[in-house]
């Protein structure tokens, strides 16, 4: 059997003032992530799964004739013809407006890959649980068979009537791109991919208390961002609208500049807004004096590369469960640290981010989650770790305080 229980992370460091990579090391020695899969029924994640983890449970109390002739026929009729006269009376009257439909063709799950839309759905599940226990917020999976860009796009629009809200999730690039793209030119209503925006969101949020504890300016920061995917476009593009000057992005064959012949179209963009020192050849190349290092590919650094960053280095690993950098390694050379997990400190977590956001734009009405929603959330994230320091640069996912602040940043810009 294998085991699943993970050490509380805030008992792992609060208080603790050794040096990160101490911390780090003795987190390391814990045996309990796993680190292979086998399937027993009698382990406790497939218990805590079976059956499902969501249900629909009704908000009006059915006690008789009475309730019958209001909630159903013939009192709907009524709100029918209400809304049929003025559709924006169904996010008053219905479920709509505090619902979003949790959208996924199952091609880019977790560190999983394409493994369908039926195994997909524990994911979506999982993530239905976490937007109504953080935010309030209703969530419905709806797993896809993948078809083209147009067919996921014409389906996605079929259903969105019953929704005020789209939330993309592990959907594969480049495909994710133009997907979120059309949705957001035929929908009145927010579409979201998380993958993207929730990352990036998270990580700005991280970056800018990592670099008050390393004494650096936020703007003047060289930052490498290995991965030109869904996360690493994003990152990179929300970072550069934060005012970070230098950021480098690299794919698996090297920096991403004009100068490559063989790039896709979202690279060109990432291409044109990025690398202002005109740099080329290797992630080695880019790492050199380099203050930050993201990683959101999963492919692995050397220790070496990592050497060359500059002093009072920032690294986050986010691959998960194993990370582009080795923590340990890491520890060896950078001062603020954080990955994708759990049970390290530091862990940049998208449910800091994507609860608060759409219970902020419900809230509002907003037809659209803009760019500038997105850096208000980041900076709202920030701002509630009062004294950053190198095991504490982002708040608990479990600080009661995050969704309600992001929902207001996001509420007041619309």
């Amino acid at each position: 059997m294998l085991q699943r229980t993970l050490p509380h992370v805030d008992d792992a460091y609060s208080g603790v003032l050794a040096p990160v990579e101490q911390v780090i090391l003795t987190m390391s020695a814990d045996p309990s992530f796993p680190q292979s899969f086998s399937f027993d029924p009698a382990d406790p994640v497939f218990r805590a799964h079976e059956g499902g983890k969501i249900e629909v449970v009704a908000t009006k109390a059915l006690r008789g004739r009475e309730d019958l002739a209001l909630l159903y026929t013939p009192g709907v009729a009524d709100v029918c013809r209400a809304i049929a006269g003025d559709p924006s009376l169904a996010a008053r009257y219905t479920a709509r407006g505090n619902t979003v439909a949790i959208v996924t063709d199952g091609t880019a799950v977790l560190g999983l890959g394409d493994i369908g839309p039926l195994a997909a759905l524990p994911v979506m599940e999982g993530k239905a649980v976490l937007f109504k226990h953080f935010a309030g917020v209703d969530a419905v999976p709806v797993c896809l068979d993948s078809g083209t860009v147009e067919e996921l796009v014409e389906t996605i629009v079929r259903l969105a009537p019953s929704f005020g809200g789209i939330n993309l999730e592990d959907i594969s690039a480049p495909r994710c791109f133009e997907i979120e793209r059309q949705l957001r030119e035929r929908l009145d209503i927010p579409v979201f991919h998380d993958d993207q925006h929730g990352t990036a969101i998270v990580v700005l949020a991280a970056l800018i208390n990592a670099a008050s504890v390393v004494d650096k300016d936020l703007p003047a920061l060289r930052v490498v961002v290995q991965g030109a995917g869904a996360a690493g476009a994003a990152v990179s593009t929300i970072l550069v609208r934060a005012g970070i000057r230098d950021v480098v992005v690299c794919d698996s064959r090297g920096i991403i500049s004009p100068m490559r012949t063989d790039l896709v179209e979202h690279k060109h963009r990432l291409a044109a807004t990025t690398n202002p020192r005109g740099l080329s050849g290797s992630l080695k190349a880019a790492l050199v004096d380099a203050d930050v290092f993201i990683g959101v590919s999963g492919g692995k650094v050397a220790e070496q590369d990592i050497a060359a960053m500059a002093p009072r280095a920032i690294i986050f690993a986010l691959a998960n469960p194993d990370p582009e950098v080795d923590p340990l390694v890491a520890g060896r050379h950078a001062e603020v640290i954080a990955t994708g997990r759990s049970d390290f400190p530091n862990q940049i977590n998208n449910v800091l981010a994507f609860p608060g956001l759409f219970r902020g734009a419900f809230d509002s009405g907003a037809a659209q989650i803009t760019e500038a929603m997105k850096l208000a959330a980041a900076r709202a994230i920030a701002s509630l770790v009062a004294e950053p320091t190198a095991l504490e640069i982002v708040p608990s996912v479990f600080d009661q305080r995050v969704a309600p602040t992001v929902a207001a940043a996001v509420a007041a810009l619309s």
